[in-house]
């Protein structure tokens, strides 16, 4: 029920890959390959009727199924029994016929999959344009940088939210050029397809048979796999995947990357969003049990949540691929669960990040005021880059250790800590004294001034801004809905 998983509870992720619509999805399957046998004469055409009415998730009990599961080891094998006694007698030879139970669960995933994604890169897209609006707004809002925790050179928060753009269009292009590639599985007992030519030639030995439509061109297993794939609207596979999971390797990997790219995010926003910071603030903030004052950054912390517990569980699809045989024992079982999580918590996390950046308020007088905690200290880096040519790069940094020592002892700005030390100290130089005119007190205070040490910020977020923008699934894409 989502007790313990809030970020998925209410998601389109959470209802695309519930128990039912695992169900649907492998009675799909199910169906789906009954069509195409039709197709290439493999059956009858009132036998398809039958099996795709039947075919209804509301129509078998998911928790009977799971019970049964155990003797065989998977929910297929129950689920063809109950799907063979809900069809007419006439039609149940044709329910599962050549199949094994992993190409109908495998092929499940797959249309969970794609179910599951569509919603995601819709949430993934809505991020992405809401953020170019804001880094366009805040292209030039300075703020302090900040590298291991503490104050290193200003930057702006438009380039923050460029990054923050970048790294969701990637996690877009990946989980779209995934979803597109999505196969179906059909192999048969060992990747052979072997049942499906015996099932053809006893159709041809037999001359009463409905089914003889005499030669066609091409493999038939390999007509037949086309025709599986063009049911679905999934890809075709090269060969049979039961022990080559590369699809399945590929999907966890997006996911993991669709998680830390919204946990980078997440973080910048809660570290942001501090209390002695505040710089951020999400929107509508979640309250506290025990304190009234509190307004948590709740969407930046179920994001976090999630980009810590996604790339675990693709580890274990990844550690599924050492699978042993032609259909390994425990390898394939052990992703079906993963997969599902990872595509929950990805889909919810996808729903947070687009509500999240939708409501994000951005406090830049509070980034302003920040620039000036340090009293200049924030450039130093411009001012050693002017003395170094002056001074020598050694000299130069120890002349500006000392003045930041000094500025932060005494609680004086960076520019009047150096100009005392500047008037205090005999500086060597190959030319003699140097020259005060080189460094008078309006040439320093611009120095120092931080909104003056922006770098390429502003032309590197507009660069950003020039990548191509997401469009939504167009109306032509294969669809992977139910067929019925």
């Amino acid at each position: 029920m989502g007790l313990l998983s809030p970020v998925s509870a209410g998601s389109d992720a959470e209802s695309a890959t519930g128990d039912r619509a695992f169900l649907q999805a492998m009675l799909d399957a199910e169906a789906a390959l009954t069509r195409a046998q039709a197709t290439i004469g493999l059956a009858p055409a009132p036998a398809t009727r039958a099996v795709t009415e039947a075919a209804r998730a509301e129509r078998f009990d998911p928790r009977s199924l799971a019970l049964r599961a155990r003797a065989g080891g998977n929910p297929v094998i129950p689920l063809a029994a109950d799907l063979a006694a809900a069809v007419p007698e006439d039609a149940a030879p044709y329910v599962h016929r050549g199949a094994t139970s992993q190409d109908i669960l495998d092929t499940a995933m797959m249309l969970v999959a794609a179910r599951t994604l569509a919603p995601l890169l819709d949430d993934l897209a809505g991020t992405a344009d809401t953020l170019a609006a804001l880094a366009a707004e805040h292209r030039s809002t300075p703020m302090p940088g900040r590298t291991l925790t503490q104050h290193a050179v200003p930057t702006t928060f438009g380039l923050k939210a460029a990054g923050w753009r970048a790294l969701v269009l990637d996690a877009h292009a990946r989980i779209s050029a995934v979803r597109s590639s999505l196969p179906v599985q059909l192999g048969g007992a060992a990747g052979t397809l072997a049942a499906f030519h015996a099932y053809a030639e006893a159709s041809e030995a037999s001359e009463a048979s409905e089914l003889h439509r005499g030669p066609q061109a091409g493999d038939l297993g390999l007509r037949l796999v086309a025709a599986y794939a063009d049911e679905l609207g999934l890809a075709e596979p090269q060969l049979p995947w039961h022990v080559l999971r590369t699809p399945v390797a590929d999907l966890g990997a997006a996911l993991a990357f669709t998680a830390g790219a919204l946990g980078k995010l997440a973080a910048d926003v809660l570290v942001l969003s501090r209390t002695e910071i505040g710089e951020l603030a999400e929107g509508a903030g979640g309250g506290s049990s025990a304190m009234p004052h509190k307004s948590n950054p709740v969407r930046a912390t179920l994001i976090a949540a999630t980009a810590r517990q996604v790339p675990a569980l693709a580890s274990v699809l990844f550690g599924a691929m050492a699978a042993e045989d032609e259909r390994p024992a425990g390898a394939w079982h052990a992703e079906w669960q993963p997969l599902r999580d990872a595509l929950r918590l990805t889909g919810g996390a996808a729903r947070d990040a687009a509500e999240l950046v939708a409501g994000l308020r951005v406090e830049s007088h509070r980034m302003w005021s920040h620039l000036a905690l340090t009293d200049g200290l924030l450039v130093s880096e411009r001012l050693n880059a002017v003395l170094a040519p002056l001074l020598g790069r050694a000299r130069a940094r120890t002349l500006l250790v000392e003045a930041s020592g000094r500025a932060a002892e005494l609680g004086i700005p960076l520019e009047e800590a150096l100009r005392e030390l500047l008037d205090e100290s005999d500086v060597p130089l190959p030319g003699g004294q140097l020259p005060k005119e080189l460094l008078p007190p309006a040439r320093l205070r611009a120095l120092t001034d931080p909104t003056a040490y922006l770098g390429s910020a502003l032309a590197l977020t507009d660069r950003a801004l020039r990548r191509t923008p997401i469009h939504t699934q167009s109306s032509d894409e294969p669809s992977t809905q139910d067929p019925r």
